[in-house]
């Protein structure tokens, strides 16, 4: 499994909010959630995103924008469009100062704006928790992605918007993983771009032999790993692998692989089913005072207290580089 996959065999969208907004000019609305995480497909007509500090950009119809919080935005018609309402945390709706909304409203399932028939109509798709395994993928994206409707050949964005106003059985998880796939689909198309610059370790799944011994670690990390038992597996000499993992991917195979596996135990973590005892078993740790020790010296807390400030939705502060805080 590479990092991509990731992002859809770890803890995926679940329950993420998806919306429909039908809109005429001028409008302009002011996001400030603070999600991780945003994808805005522009459906029909045209919209402009401007970031918080950045330029405005325009977005024509199949075109797709990736915004990674928490910092605000602003969708509009026109630059110039003056802020109607203000989008917050969980998803409530205001005016600019405050009041309740008059002008906009629902309009029939997972669809909001000023016009039944708006000139521009956009899916929006945001991710409310984001998993720790693919935070280093999304660490290494700029705070704005634009994506043109020619990036790619693909039904997801006319799938997504038919799909996001339908009400039948499971219909949650045909549009959690619906959303998944257009982000999976959009970072692989970024990532293939001259201009886009992937961290050393997504570079290096492409090497044959690291590649490799990169794909054994994500799919079996709780096997009893050595650089030796890895090397093997990957027919070169320990020494080789060695130097060469750590040349590409910027640090040895065993740090990797720790901080791999705290990583999908954070995520694990998540699960209140799941004692301590087997997220430790799961991830390669022998017992929960093994898993609690390294768990608390890369991530700086507990597994229960990183448990516990989920549970209260209060995340602790992600660590730098991948999966980890500086020691």
């Amino acid at each position: 499994m590479d990092i991509v996959a990731g992002l859809l065999n770890g803890p995926r969208a679940q329950g993420a909010f998806l919306l429909r907004s039908s809109l005429v000019p001028p409008w302009s609305l002011r996001v400030r959630d603070e999600a991780p995480l945003t994808l805005v497909a522009t459906v029909r007509g045209t919209a402009w995103v401007i970031p918080e500090g950045g330029g405005a950009t325009e977005l024509g119809p199949g075109d797709v924008a990736i915004l990674r919080g928490p910092d605000p935005y602003t969708f509009a018609d026109d630059p110039a469009t003056a802020p109607q309402a203000v989008i917050h945390p969980g998803q409530r709706c205001t005016t600019p100062d405050g009041g309740e909304l008059s002008d906009l409203g629902e309009l029939g399932v997972r669809t909001w704006g000023n016009a039944a028939e708006g000139a521009a109509v956009l899916v929006t798709g945001t991710y409310q928790v984001l998993s720790e395994i693919c935070r280093p993928l999304l660490d290494a994206l700029p705070p704005l992605i634009v994506l043109r409707h020619d990036a790619w050949d693909g039904p997801l964005v006319p799938l997504l918007a038919a799909e996001v106003v339908k009400e039948e059985p499971g219909q949650d998880a045909v549009l959690d993983r619906l959303l998944d796939l257009l982000l999976v689909a959009a970072l692989r198309t970024w990532f293939s771009r001259p201009e886009a610059d992937p961290p050393p370790w997504y570079r290096a799944q492409s090497d044959p032999v690291v590649g490799a011994a990169l794909r054994l670690l994500h799919d079996a990390p709780e096997r009893p790993w050595t650089v030796a038992g890895l090397a093997a597996a990957t027919n070169v000499s320990w020494a080789a692998l060695a130097r060469r993992f750590t040349a590409l991917v910027g640090e040895p195979p065993m740090a990797y692989l720790t901080a791999w596996r705290l990583a999908l135990a954070a995520d694990l973590l998540r699960d209140p089913g799941l004692t301590i005892g087997q997220v430790a078993e799961r991830v390669g740790y022998g017992s929960p005072f093994a898993l609690s020790a390294a768990f608390k010296r890369v991530r700086g807390v507990s597994p229960r207290e990183h448990r516990a400030a989920v549970a209260r939705d209060q995340r602790p502060v992600a660590p730098t580089g991948p999966w980890r805080r500086p020691a």
